[in-house]
């Protein structure tokens, strides 16, 4: 009974390492107290070896120590002379955005273009029923026939510049000539007592109504060229409002929407579609307030949109607002880019970067040599042969000649060493050793 308690406790205290109390219980009922101790023996040997063995895995050398440095570049920092280029977002609009809407009343005959089709200027997009409206033409053109033949004249003659040689005026002169010489005998044969005064009165009085009818048919002219002008007038309005029922594109461009269907009807100015160019598109640029004296017409200006990232488009600033939104303390700037391959759409988001002639010192870190964990950003500095984490905070990141790079505003100082490994991970307090080639100046 005491060899059992012993035996149990033992194997009770067990832990890493240890023999389980299933083998033990195993060994005592099958053995005895000195058998089991024979067997046990040999089993506590293999347990240690196994457990010394386990021991010298864990406490092995790891890439750091002072055993097994790690191999790193080195980036000896230095400020440099920056030319600021000014960042700013904003959206891409059309270059014309225009609603379509029809001129004259009528009913949908056809619908030539839908939404997402290219157009060219002048196509036809939408047709109306040109019935009525070449009845009306029909109508105008009767009655400027009807005017012209009034007038004497063809239908492709001029109005006459002299009504006399009109053919209905001709008569009306003749008549008032005839009636003027018998009014000029009238009155001498009255001088001689030939006539009687009554018959000098009526003379007189058919001069007279004579002469009145020539006036008139003067005017008469006159208002026939009058009327001739509004007539064809008329018949070109008319013409027109039938040109129009075929509604076609003002520009080059794409279709937004379609607002109509054939069989519908449609009055003036109703909305049928709207037309979009988008072989150039305007930038629209919101600029912090600071950068008001920087931005400059004419300035090429670098765009990103997230649909192609790694790519680079290109603008020329071509207006600057004048004024500065109160509520965002921006103002905004249009630059105008081509996009004749139609890969860029209206309505994109953009990145933009604006060259300016403003210079600063600055201190530049390759984008590789930044650590970025947790909302922080972390570089490691050469302390002796170990390496030391540093906090630093970034003016913003920018990409040129010598790559993608972040420039620093605190945590660095200009002969500052920062390390990057080559292989593996860098930590706090890390045994390094520079490679051969690692000496790069982060400036440069």
């Amino acid at each position: 009974m005491e060899a059992e308690t012993f035996v149990y406790s033992r194997a009770s205290k067990q832990k890493d390492g240890g023999l389980p109390l299933t083998l033990l219980q195993t060994v005592y009922r099958k053995y005895g107290f000195w058998g089991r101790m024979k067997c046990l023996l040999p089993c506590v040997a293999l347990v240690t070896v196994l457990a010394s063995g386990c021991s010298k895995t864990q406490t092995a050398s790891v890439l750091g120590d002072a055993a097994h440095p790690t191999p790193v570049h080195f980036y000896t920092v230095a400020e440099e002379t920056a030319r600021r280029r000014i960042q700013a977002v904003g959206s891409l609009y059309a270059f014309e955005e225009s609603i379509l809407s029809s001129e004259v009343e009528g009913k949908v005959a056809e619908v030539l273009a839908d939404v997402g089709d290219t157009v060219k200027q002048g196509q036809p997009l939408i047709t109306l029923d040109p019935k009525e409206l070449q009845f009306e033409v029909d109508r105008q053109r009767g009655l400027v026939t009807q005017v012209r033949a009034q007038l004497g004249i063809g239908p492709n003659d001029p109005p006459p510049s002299d009504p006399k040689k009109i053919a209905a005026v001709q008569r009306t002169e003749a008549d008032l000539f005839d009636a003027d010489h018998k009014y000029g005998r009238a009155q001498q044969m009255y001088r001689d007592n030939l006539i009687s005064q009554q018959q000098l009165d009526e003379a007189a009085s058919r001069f007279q109504s004579t002469k009145a009818t020539y006036t008139v048919a003067l005017q008469e002219v006159d208002r026939l060229k009058a009327v001739l002008i509004s007539s064809e007038a008329s018949e070109r309005l008319a013409e027109k409002k039938l040109g129009d029922a075929a509604i076609r594109a003002p520009f080059p461009g794409a279709i937004k929407t379609r607002s109509v269907h054939p069989g519908e009807y449609v009055r003036v100015q109703s909305p049928v579609m709207v037309l979009v160019r988008t072989d150039r598109l305007r930038a629209r640029l919101a600029v912090p307030e600071r950068w008001a004296g920087w931005v400059k017409d004419g300035a090429t200006v670098d765009l990103h949109v997230e649909a192609f990232p790694g790519e680079s488009f290109q603008g020329k600033i071509s207006r600057i607002n004048p004024s500065v939104a109160q509520d965002s303390r921006t103002f905004e700037a249009e630059a105008l880019l081509a996009n004749l391959d139609g890969r860029l759409k209206p309505g994109f988001f953009l990145q933009a970067s604006i060259p300016s002639e403003k210079q600063d010192k600055a201190i530049f870190l390759p984008e590789r040599a930044v650590n970025y964990r947790y909302g922080v950003y972390k570089v490691f500095l050469l302390n002796g042969n170990r390496v030391t984490e540093r906090q630093i905070r970034p003016a913003g990141q920018t990409e040129d000649e010598h790559g993608r790079r972040f420039e620093v505003a605190e945590g660095l100082k200009s002969g500052d060493r920062v390390a990057v490994a080559i292989s593996g991970d860098l930590h706090d307090g890390a045994v390094v050793r520079e490679q051969a080639d690692g000496n790069t100046p982060a400036a440069k």
